[in-house]
């Protein structure tokens, strides 16, 4: 017999998966015998374009739980940010929970995760302290996390970890992309939600298939993170960046080609074969380059702020 339906769940759990048909009934049986007791819960699976019988089992879970169970099927593989952006627009709990598909995350952390959102904190980081994976993954997570924890000043030990909790406010105020996803606490942070929170996690070993990633996603998650530090100190304020830089470029240009111009006056030196000439002119041509995209971009942020595009977060109003 289909489970009830509920209609204002207290809590959703968003699980993104790729090719997971052998652990994804498993895992929600046991989010299933964690919370029914406690809880009001539902359950949104998003299938990034599976090719196995993912969905089909989702199908089925539907079937038989009724709304506990949610589906999404992407027509191929986006990848997990915008799998769990359609989740989270998808979502009708007041907190909102993320966990992996792979049953490494353990459902029975998923409470206590939500009493700390009930004490006060915006969003709440598992951190996997002991880790269940081989030491290509785990070395080069360790640094990634500490690269990130030094230029964010987001003081978490694992960035990288599926299982976090949020209040709904959170998640409806920002856009996830590329692999922003692990980069959702320094988002909602720049979005004005400091009280981020932390908890130590279980880590289970891998009991079905493989991990979907490669080492890649360190390479593309570092330019996701210069481009979430440039884009939230420098958007409102582009020529602070790019006249920075062309500043530097035309002043060094200057002084080199000054430098030139009176040796070749007054010490007659011929400039023909001097590479400092070129390299001079090359660094004036690069900074009216930068101030030129300076310009460009202010144009553009003056005409976001003019059309009521201002990414200004608004927490409280009294008139």
């Amino acid at each position: 017999m289909p489970s009830p339906n509920i209609t204002d769940p207290e809590i959703s759990i968003v699980v993104p998966l790729y090719n997971e048909d052998e652990s994804i009934g498993e895992l929600f049986l046991q989010i299933q015998q964690e919370l029914e007791k406690n809880t009001t819960f539902e359950v949104i699976f998003v299938d990034d374009g599976s090719t196995d019988k993912s969905w089909e089992i989702i199908q089925s879970m539907r079937e038989n739980h009724g709304s506990l169970v949610k589906g999404i099927r992407f027509r191929r593989n986006y990848g997990k940010s915008q799998a769990l952006q359609k989740g989270f627009e998808r979502a009708e709990g007041a907190y909102i929970v993320t966990m992996d598909a792979d049953l490494q995350d353990n459902p029975t952390e998923i409470l206590p995760m939500v009493d700390m959102l009930k004490d006060g904190l915006d969003l709440v980081s598992g951190w996997k302290q002991k880790r269940h994976d081989p030491i290509s993954k785990t070395l080069p997570s360790l640094f990634f996390n500490f690269v990130t924890r030094k230029a964010t000043g987001i003081k978490l030990n694992d960035f990288n970890c599926g299982l976090k909790a949020y209040r709904k406010e959170v998640i409806r105020d920002i856009k996830l992309y590329g692999e922003l996803h692990r980069y959702i606490p320094y988002v909602a942070y720049q979005q004005g939600y400091a009280n981020i929170g932390e908890k130590v996690v279980e880590h289970r070993a891998r009991k079905y298939g493989t991990s979907k990633f490669g080492f890649s996603r360190f390479i593309k998650g570092f330019l996701d993170l210069m481009t979430l530090l440039f884009l939230f100190h420098y958007m409102r304020r582009p020529m602070h960046f790019f006249g920075t830089a062309g500043t530097l470029f035309l002043g060094a240009g200057t002084l080199i080609t000054a430098y030139l111009v009176v040796m070749r006056i007054f010490y007659e030196q011929y400039l023909s074969d001097r590479p400092l000439l070129l390299f001079g002119i090359l660094l004036m041509v690069l900074g009216v380059q930068f101030f030129s995209i300076g310009f460009l971009g202010e144009l553009v942020n003056k005409n976001r702020i003019d059309n009521n595009e201002a990414d200004i977060n608004i927490k409280d109003i009294i008139s």
